[in-house]
Order: structure tokens, then sequence, then C-alpha cells
């Protein structure tokens, strides 16, 4: 359908790198949008490189930055390479993010420091230099993608990570109250609340994998291309009168 298509837009995907920020950049890629790919790695994956050299054969670039989201420095150096590599910017996915599982009473003051950082600072500053490319440059359709978590809208019986829902919490809160500005501009904002997904995060707690698939409606765990459509939709088109929402992807699990 001509809606769902990314033909001829730049998208951004910071976290790009692996796990379901890889699964982004290859579904927008797919679409037709040329990508550019933040991470903290020193150099692309060899499963960036391999999607790279897929869609090079149908035209569509994926460029790869070093970029720490939790610096302003490096935010900004990043987005002016894209700016002089690309003159624009039409969708963006602020999908970096980490996590950390302990106690409440145990947590350490530096590690849920660094949780804020990059989970909250992270994903308002990506969409604040976002947005100013895409007003700058004069995008046409664009639209911002936060991605939250389930887990900012409920406690995980199965795990204790109060530091990283809270931090989910705020991306959850944000979202509205940015919409909200940006729309006068024609800049969409929703969010993706993924559920359980096995991904490089969560692959470490086997025992938690095999649980969450006890929690969940359809009875497994996600997986990072189970997310990939609510990303297309939300880029595209086909969801130009939607803003401020929250897009739930879980199984069914916060509704059971």
């Amino acid at each position: 359908m001509a809606d769902f298509s990314l033909s001829g837009r730049v998208a951004l995907v910071t976290g790009g790198n692996g796990g379901m920020g890889l699964g982004y950049v290859d579904a927008l890629a797919s679409a037709g949008a040329d990508v550019a790919v933040f991470d903290i790695a020193p150099s692309p994956s060899q499963e960036l490189l391999d999607v790279k050299e897929k869609y090079s054969k149908i035209g569509a670039q994926i460029a790869y930055y070093i970029a720490d989201v939790s610096s302003q420095d490096s935010l900004q150096t990043a987005f002016s390479s894209v700016e002089a590599d690309f003159e624009r910017l039409n969708i963006c996915v602020c999908n970096a993010g980490i996590n950390k599982v302990a106690d409440f009473l145990d947590m350490p003051w530096n590690a849920h420091r660094r949780l804020f950082e990059i989970n909250v600072l992270g994903v308002y500053h990506t969409a604040q230099m976002a947005a100013s490319l895409m007003i700058k440059s004069k995008a046409t359709n664009p639209s911002i993608i936060l991605i939250g978590s389930i887990a900012g809208r409920n406690s995980v019986k199965s795990s204790n990570h109060s530091a990283y829902s809270g931090t989910k919490g705020a991306v959850l809160g944000i979202l509205p109250a940015v919409a909200k500005e940006l729309g006068p501009h024609g800049i969409r904002v929703n969010a993706i609340s993924p559920g359980y997904v096995r991904t490089p995060m969560t692959t470490p707690y086997p025992d938690l994998l095999d649980s969450w698939k006890k929690e969940t409606m359809l009875g497994r765990v996600g997986n990072p291309g189970d997310m990939v459509g609510a990303c297309i939709f939300l880029a595209s088109d086909a969801s130009k009168y939607i803003t401020a929402h929250d897009l739930v992807v879980d199984g069914g699990k916060t509704m059971w």
C-alpha cells in the first residue's frame, strides 16, 4: 500500500547496531527509506553490515555514525554529520536504551543516574535535535517515535527493575507534552511500548524468558521482528492523523 511506503525519506535509528534497533533499521530500509544509524559501538556490527549490503542492491543507503546519546556533544556532532550527508530528516526512532535488574533497596546511585542519562535524557534530546533538523530542512510528513516499554506502565512481577521502569515511565510522560509542542510544526510524535522481547538485553536471563511466555495471551516471548510493523505504521502516512499515542506491542500481556 502506498501509505506505508517510505520511499524518498530519511530515517534515523539510535541504538541501531543490534537487537530491536537493527530490526527497525531493516524494516525502514525495506519500506524504501535511507537510514542513518547511531550507536556507541566503534564500528558497525556484521549484522548491520549485512543489512546495509542487502539494501544497497536496491539503492537504499544505510550510514553508520558513532554517537553516545547521553552526551550532548556526541549527539550534536552526529546530527551535523547526518545533515551534511542527507540534508534532511523525516523519521527518527529514539531506540537507544539500557536496563538494570536490581532490587529497589539495592539500586546504586551511579547506575541509576546512568539509566536516566541514556533512557530519558538521551531520548528527549535525540527527539529535540531530530525535530530541529526536521523543521530546518522542511521535511515532509515528519514522524518521531519514542521507544517506551510496558515496564513504564505496569510493574513486571517476574523481575525487579524499578529504576528502569521509572525511566520508561518518564518517556511515556514526555510523549504527550512533546507531541503537543511539535504539532504546529506538522511533526507527529508517538511511542512504541514493547512487551517481553528476546534481545541481547534479555537473553542473559533465560529463566525470565521462560516464565514470561506464561504471562502473554499468545504464549510466547516476542522477537524484534514483532515490533517492526508498529514502527513502519507510525513512521508512514498510514498513521498521518495519529500523534501522542503509545502503541503497546506485548502479545496481550498488559491486558491479562
